[in-house]
């Protein structure tokens, strides 16, 4: 610890330790912002006696974009690709929570079809996020090789990804009132053999590490939070459901008929690294029992709402073709279709927790106000508190599991 800024323990902002602790020395340690070990922008300046955490306090705006006031500024078409920087890890999510939220506000009917398109793609995101989550779980507790199988199959993800809209981690993927396209041959196919052969690639990857002593041992008690105080610092999503609460937005509010599907919804006890990588786990398992079900039965109809042709881009063939078509197609584009005067909140299960969309509309072309729910930056709150007391290899684990994403720390 020769590298480390040393301070005695009387300095003015520890005035709160123990007298015990005043006695000795400490270390300001900086972790971050660009630590390998953060996954991202962010920063904490801890006090540790000796591998000991006394305190640490966050710090955040590292790469702040102004993501609510750049949408202020946009029509509501062109606002979907903001809603990509968000969590980042499962783009889609947010995209079609978006427009979901903008289909609310105009009073769209969505066709069943669309309705299942999206949960499969959804639910796919769910599971390219909770892999990057738990296989870099497992890095941190020194075990690579699983990081770098699992990463292949997420790579097969983002090959579906690229068939449905043509790229693969900013996907800007679907529009407001449905998709630019039905799924094609290549994205039939390629469903299919992830289907078939991912769920035997994902259990050897379990059994690398759920009963693995070593990483039971370095990730249980790493990082613990009890149910009253998750809900008390505004904890959703997987980190709330390990902490023995079982809510979840697709079952207490379901929304792109999710009430049509058949899925159970993991809940763990201490609320540790363990138990957040366990949940996530199992939701992986039973995303994938969503995506069986939604493909087994997906509806035939059309792929994009029929009763807001004002806001839905037109088939690039009728724009060639038809004169009311090309109209729309230029109204839409350069921002002219005004939206009803309301004010909506939509929110969508997504990989960290509940992402949610305030749309206030003054009747204008782009939204009087626009605030996004962020999961990571609420409970990012919460990690002063459940790394106290403990070591700094447990506040990187505890870091992991949390899934701490930078996007949506700045907003």
């Amino acid at each position: 610890m020769s590298d480390l800024n040393k301070n005695k323990i009387n300095t003015p902002n520890l005035t709160s330790l123990s007298k015990e602790t005043i006695d000795g020395d400490i270390a300001t340690l900086n972790f971050g912002p660009t630590h390998p070990a953060t996954h991202g922008i962010f920063q904490n300046i801890m006090k540790v006696d000796g591998d000991k955490i006394l305190s640490s306090e966050q710090t955040v705006g590292y790469i702040h974009r102004a993501f609510e006031k750049l949408a202020e500024r946009r029509p509501y078409n062109q606002i979907t690709p903001i809603t990509d920087r968000l969590n980042y890890c499962s783009s889609p999510i947010n995209n079609m929570g978006w427009e979901m939220t903008v289909e609310k506000l105009i009073g769209a009917e969505i066709p069943k079809r669309v309705d299942y398109m999206r949960v499969i793609i959804m639910e796919l995101s769910r599971i390219a996020d909770h892999l990057v989550c738990n296989s870099v779980i497992g890095v941190d507790t020194g075990a690579l090789s699983g990081f770098m199988y699992v990463f292949q199959e997420r790579e097969k993800i983002y090959d579906i990804f690229e068939e449905v809209c043509g790229a693969r981690l900013t996907t800007n993927i679907g529009r407001i009132g449905g998709f630019e396209r039905d799924f094609s041959k290549g994205f039939h196919d390629k469903l299919k053999a992830f289907l078939a052969n991912f769920p035997k690639a994902f259990e050897e990857f379990d059994s690398l590490l759920s009963r693995n002593r070593i990483f039971i041992d370095r990730t249980r008690d790493a990082g613990p939070i009890g149910a009253k105080r998750a809900l008390e610092y505004g904890f959703t999503g997987p980190n709330l459901r390990a902490a023995g609460v079982d809510y979840d937005v697709r079952a207490m509010n379901p929304y792109s008929s999710y009430q049509d599907f058949d899925f159970i919804i993991p809940v763990g006890v201490k609320g540790d690294t363990y138990d957040r990588f366990m949940v996530r786990q199992e939701e992986i398992r039973q995303s994938l029992r969503i995506i069986n079900q939604a493909y087994k039965n997906l509806p035939e109809g059309s792929y994009f709402a029929q009763n807001i042709p004002e806001f839905y881009l037109p088939p690039k063939e009728d724009v060639y073709n038809k004169m009311e078509s090309l109209i729309y197609h230029f109204k839409i584009v350069m921002g002219e279709i005004p939206v009803p005067v309301g004010e909506v909140y939509h929110s969508v299960e997504g990989g960290n927790g509940e992402l949610g969309f305030h749309l206030v509309s003054d009747g204008g072309r782009t939204p009087y106000r626009l605030q996004f729910r962020r999961p990571c930056f609420i409970y990012y709150q919460g990690y002063p508190e459940m790394i106290t007391g403990q070591t700094i290899s447990e506040a990187v684990l505890t870091l992991s599991s949390l899934n701490v994403i930078a996007g949506e720390l700045d907003a």
